[in-house]
């Protein structure tokens, strides 16, 4: 089986192309797995803006497939037939991306894929509606299955993308990135229990608010976490204190609006020479990773030992911090807990189209399927 599967949620056009092996646990096979970033178009805004977004990815979209399909060996030029009956009506709010989807499907095949995934949501309405569109139009045209994908979902299944070992139950999957922290109980495949969520901020978002206050570039957390690398604690000259929302609460929620304003307090109160000093930012930015981070953990395994899970799941953009990964294996070493630790390649940590198609796979398997004229964005889709 190969899927085809397309991710617009936020900033980033990604289509990939998995081939799904035979066998009793599938294997997933990434043939392509292409990114295209807005991130240099949103920086000046500190974040990022969704309507210049939905633009971008009108833009992009198909360009993305077609290197997809190149770099999976499915393009095929020469006369491409389709039907165009409803094309206009599919894409008559993306008429940037009309024209570039009949010229594209006018030079090319029906490529030899099996499937349509695309995500749904949760994310930025404008963004999300232009990929669901997008694969509305192929499906139609194709004559394929299109699967609504859950962003958060997929973010779970990112851990089994080329991965022999695979999840034991009940888990605990910790999803963390710019616009999401949850604490996530899995009894099964496709059985969830949100036990907690952000009540305000995700982490990402500190990192990102944290890093501007800074003075660091957009996206904040790679920001932040090298110059986090750069600080040696023997130097420690500011005596900055932070504080870890929540962290004793006996509930599985998260709050990061405090420590946010905590960062601001702190820098405003500086000299304006030390703040913008090397030193005061480098010593801030590990302060800032090391709140997060203990938060995040300490919730994570106290769930963990409450629920006697027998993995812990790592999901999301934030995912990708290097601290965040070390640290959670060494209290799970530390507190001798027999649990498996799944945390995907940073490359599919941030958003892309690959884990999607993965967790399209299992919607398969249980028959799943909606018709592309039904399919509909949803910006605050809950994971169910």
């Amino acid at each position: 089986m190969i899927i085809l599967s397309i991710e617009t949620s936020c900033d980033d056009t990604a289509i990939a192309v998995v081939e799904v092996g035979d066998g009793k646990k599938p294997q997933f096979k990434i043939l392509a797995n292409i990114v295209s970033s807005q991130v240099k178009i949103h920086q000046k805004y500190g974040g990022v803006y969704p309507t210049l977004a939905k633009r971008e990815h009108q833009k992009n979209l198909v360009p993305v497939l077609t290197l997809a399909l190149k770099k999976a060996k499915l393009l095929k030029k020469s006369g491409g037939r389709f039907r165009d009956e409803l094309l206009e009506k599919i894409l008559k709010r993306e008429r940037i991306l009309l024209k570039k989807t009949k010229t594209f499907l006018k030079r090319h095949k029906k490529p030899k894929i099996d499937l349509i995934s695309v995500t749904i949501g949760p994310g930025l309405e404008p963004c999300l509606w232009v990929g669901v569109n997008f694969a509305r139009a192929l499906g139609y045209s194709w004559e394929l299955p299109v699967f609504a994908i859950n962003h958060i979902e997929a973010h779970i299944f990112a851990n089994l993308i080329e991965r022999e070992n695979g999840i034991v139950f009940p888990a605990l999957a910790l999803i963390v990135s710019g616009g999401h922290t949850q604490l996530i109980l899995m009894e099964g495949l496709k059985k969830y229990k949100i036990l907690g969520e952000t009540r305000d901020d995700a982490a990402g978002e500190c990192f990102d608010k944290g890093a501007k206050i800074l003075g660091l570039k957009y996206p904040g957390g790679p920001e932040i976490e090298t110059a986090a690398s750069k600080f040696i604690i023997s130097n420690s000259q500011f005596s900055i204190c932070l504080p870890r929302p929540m962290i004793h609460q006996k509930n599985y929620d998260f709050s990061f609006s405090g420590l946010k304003t905590a960062i601001l307090y702190d820098f405003m109160e500086r000299p304006k020479k030390t703040r913008r000093s090397k030193k005061y930012i480098q010593e801030m930015s590990y302060k800032i990773q090391e709140a997060i981070v203990d938060v995040l953990i300490s919730k994570t395994i106290r769930a963990t030992k409450e629920y006697e899970a027998k993995t812990i799941i790592l999901g999301g953009g934030v995912a990708a911090n290097s601290e965040l990964r070390k640290q959670f294996q060494l209290a799970i070493n530390n507190q001798q807990l027999t649990i498996k630790f799944l945390v995907p390649p940073k490359i599919l940590c941030t958003d892309n189209a690959a884990m999607s198609a993965v967790a399209a796979y299992f919607h398969w398997q249980k028959n799943r399927e909606t018709s592309w004229k039904n399919i509909k964005a949803n910006a605050n889709l809950r994971i169910t």
